[in-house]
C-alpha cells in the first residue's frame, strides 16, 4: 500500500488475505478498479468484497478496463468517497488506475492539475499524460 494523499492508499492487486493488513492500517473503504477476469490467477472482487465486509471494511467495485476512466466512473468514485469518513484503500493491477481514477475526481472538484501530477509523482506513479484531460476538469470546476 502507497499513501497517495493523506487518508488515500493506492494498491497493485490485493487478495482477500491483504485485508487484515488494510483494517490494521485504519481503512475504512476498500475501492476495487479492475474488471474480474483480467488475469486468470487474480482473485475474484466478490472475494476480496466478502473478506472486507467481513472485516467491517466497505467494499465497491469500480472496474476500469482498456476504455479508460469514464464520467460514469468518477461519479461513482465520488459518491463512494463522500459516504467514507475513513481511509480508503483503491486497487488495480498496478494502482495506476486507481490513482488516476483519484486525480481525474479531484480535478473535477478544482484541484490545480500540477499538483495531482506531482503528488502522483510522489507516489511512483505517471500521469504526465493526462494532463489535457485534468487541465478541462479542472477549469470547468470554476
Amino acid at each position: 500500500m502507497i499513501e497517495l494523499a493523506p487518508g488515500f492508499l493506492v494498491s497493485p492487486q490485493i487478495r482477500p488475505t491483504d485485508i487484515a493488513t488494510a483494517k490494521a492500517a485504519g481503512v475504512t473503504l476498500v475501492i476495487n478498479n479492475r474488471p474480474d477476469g483480467e488475469d486468470p490467477l487474480q482473485p475474484k472482487g466478490a472475494d476480496i468484497a466478502d473478506a472486507a465486509r467481513g472485516a467491517g471494511i466497505a467494499y465497491v467495485a469500480i472496474p476500469i478496463g482498456a476504455a479508460g476512466v469514464s464520467d460514469t466512473d468518477i461519479d461513482a468514485f465520488e459518491a463512494a468517497m463522500s459516504k467514507n469518513k475513513g481511509k480508503t484503500l483503491a486497487f488495480c493491477r498496478t494502482g495506476t488506475r486507481s490513482t488516476v481514477l483519484r486525480a481525474l475526481a479531484r480535478a473535477r472538484s478544482g484541484v490545480e492539475p500540477d499538483a495531482l501530477i506531482e503528488e502522483a509523482a510522489a507516489a511512483g506513479y505517471n500521469i504526465a499524460g493526462l494532463a489535457p484531460r485534468l487541465i478541462a476538469l479542472s477549469q470547468s470546476a470554476r
